[in-house]
Order: structure tokens, then sequence, then C-alpha cells
């Protein structure tokens, strides 16, 4: 962070906070008064997240990256506006502000409450570590994703944020693309589980609002027992389309000791505990809060470590060139390669009752 734009520019690499346009902004907003202080919050690797503080209370800021940015990628300012629209009916933080004058940090970003709890990432909170508060968190995991699919995404106004047809068609014509644009080595891999989700695409249900990237690590939890699923964050891959393909990046996020991944995501220890029920437990649940039923997941599992993998080249792709200083994306050198390997795998499994 500087205070200037002046001083921005000395810089060799653009500064992710400039703090006297800040403050002017956020007075013309009343969010607070005088000096900020600010620090990197939140175990993320795209978008980027602050805690804002200024005359005793707190904001949330959310920017992208430093650029160059994938085409489509990091739109924070569609971010708000799925935020705004689905206020109350979902658990999600309230949007104070959205700007997309870039004379201040040099890109969109925008302004969020700030909700207190916590991101349940490498250890759990001393609270919910018994084995009846970890069966608690997946259902307010899974409950929470219901809440989501059950928004009437048009009565919101978000007729326009995407198109209820062709969702997973979009899907793998996107990423396919992001793949050619991020790729830093040939990786023939990617390519293979790409032509298995083409020739094997289902047929979706009745369109949703999607998040994208729904798993335990970008949910907040209240603090204290019982569980209660408090926020859900990280909406920059939200649309409208297919809900079975939320339903399987959860689970195939979700890692337990007898259910390996062989990717970074089985570093998620927490839910190896006793009490944290496997995932067909998870799509059993999520099959009972929605009455949307499923047979096989494995499409949409494959489709979500995929498409992981082609998210997070973008990211090694930044590292290499020293727009990010974030170390955690060198290791997807190695990272990218586990995630469409395990893909792979996915794809060669054989259908449930087969």
């Amino acid at each position: 962070m500087v205070d200037t734009p002046e001083q921005a520019e000395q810089q060799e690499l653009a500064p992710l906070l400039v703090r006297e346009p800040l403050e002017a902004h956020l007075d013309a907003h009343g969010l607070g008064s005088g000096p900020i202080r600010a620090r990197r919050i939140g175990e993320g690797h795209s978008n980027v997240t602050f805690l804002v503080e200024r005359g005793g209370e707190r904001f949330v800021l959310r920017r992208p990256p430093r650029p160059p940015l994938p085409p489509s990628a990091h739109d924070v300012l569609r971010e708000a506006r799925l935020l705004r629209a689905i206020e109350g009916r979902a658990r999600t933080p309230k949007v104070l502000l959205a700007c997309d004058d870039e004379s201040i940090l040099g890109l969109p970003f925008y302004v969020m409450e700030y909700v207190e709890g916590t991101v349940i990432t490498s250890r759990l909170p001393d609270a919910l570590d018994s084995p009846a508060e970890h069966r608690r968190i997946a259902e307010q995991l899974v409950e929470g994703l219901a809440e989501v699919h059950a928004v009437d995404w048009r009565a919101c106004g978000l007729e326009d944020f995407g198109k209820p047809t062709g969702y997973l068609d979009r899907q793998l014509r996107r990423f396919s693309g992001l793949w050619e644009h991020n790729k830093t080595r040939e990786l023939p891999v990617v390519q293979e589980v790409a032509a298995w989700l083409e020739e094997n695409k289902p047929e979706s249900p009745e369109a949703t609002i999607v998040h994208g990237d729904y798993r335990l690590g970008n949910v907040m939890f209240a603090n204290g027992a019982p569980a209660r699923l408090v926020a859900i964050f990280d909406w920059e891959l939200a649309t409208i389309g297919d809900p079975l393909a939320d339903v399987g990046y959860m689970t195939a996020t979700y890692t337990r000791k007898e259910e390996p991944t062989g990717t970074m995501f089985d570093a998620l220890s927490v839910t190896h505990g006793e009490g944290f029920p496997a995932r067909d437990e998870l799509v059993e649940m999520y099959e009972q809060a929605t009455g949307r039923s499923m047979s096989d997941l494995r499409w949409y599992q494959a489709l979500a470590l995929w498409k992981a993998a082609v998210f997070m080249e973008g990211n090694y792709k930044r590292s290499l060139a020293g727009t990010t200083d974030d170390p955690y994306l060198k290791l997807f050198d190695v990272g990218v390669p586990q995630l469409a390997e395990a893909a792979l795998s996915v794809t060669k499994r054989p259908p449930p009752g087969s």
C-alpha cells in the first residue's frame, strides 16, 4: 500500500491499495473516517481481499490481482452485482459500494460488510472440534448450497446474468479457451480430460444460480457451537447454469482419509476427523434438501478438477511473470498436473452400479 497515485507510479509492481484516493472515496460513501489501516485476509489466490479499518469501523475490500488478466476473469463488479441481487436470499455479506472508477486503485473494486466468524481451512475452532459438530459443519455446508440453488434468480433481476441453457457447453468452450491463454507448458492430460467431458456431456436439470467455487474454504462459520454457516464468499465464477456443477465441485474438493484426491485438496485434513460424512452422504444430504436427484456425479467432479487445473495455471502464469508475490502460486508447477491427473482418474472410475 502507498499513499498517493504519484507514489504508485514509481513502484516496480503496482500497489494493491492507494491510501489517499481510497480514503476520499470511502468518505464520499460515509464508510468510516480518518486514516485507513489495511491487511490481506483470506486464503484466496485469485482476487485479492483486504480488511480495511478506519475510525473504529471494519470493512472488506475486494479487487482483482495485478494485470495482465485473462479475458472475462476477475470481474469483481459482476460479483458485486450478484451479491446485491441475492442479499437476504442466501448467506452472503452485504455490498456497501462498488466502484468502476479506475483512477482510485487502477482497477474496479467493491467494499462489503465485515462478517465475524471463522473460515475453516487448516484447523478447526475448538468449539467445533467434536464428531457431532463435524457432522453439523457438513450439513451446514450442504444447506448453504441448497439455499443458493433455491434462489429465484429471475425475481432478483438476474435474467441477463447468464443463459439458462447451454451452460455445460459454455463451460467447456470457456475453459478450453482459458487453457490456451493460461498455459505455461504442454500438458496433454488437460486436453484428454476436455475430450472426455465433451464426449460424455450429460443433460442439465433446470438452471439455478451456480456459485462456481463452492467448498469449505469459501464459507464462514459463526464463532462458537453449534456450527452455523454465516457467509459464502468468492463468487467470482458465479453464473446461471447447472446446479450439479456446484455439487460436483463441493464433493471433488471435500476429502476423506478413505477417499484421497491426489491433489492439494487432500491437505484439508480437517474433514478427515471422526463425524465428517463421506462424499456420498453429502450427495444424499443435497438430494434430501433439494429434491434434485443425481445418479452419477463423475462428469461434474471431473469438470470441477479440470476447471481448477485451468484456473490455477493462470495464477501460476502470473507467478512466473512476477506480477504476484504470493508464494503459494509457485506450488502449482506440480499442483496443476496433479489436478489434471485427478480429473482423468475420475473419468476412469466405473459408474455407480456397474
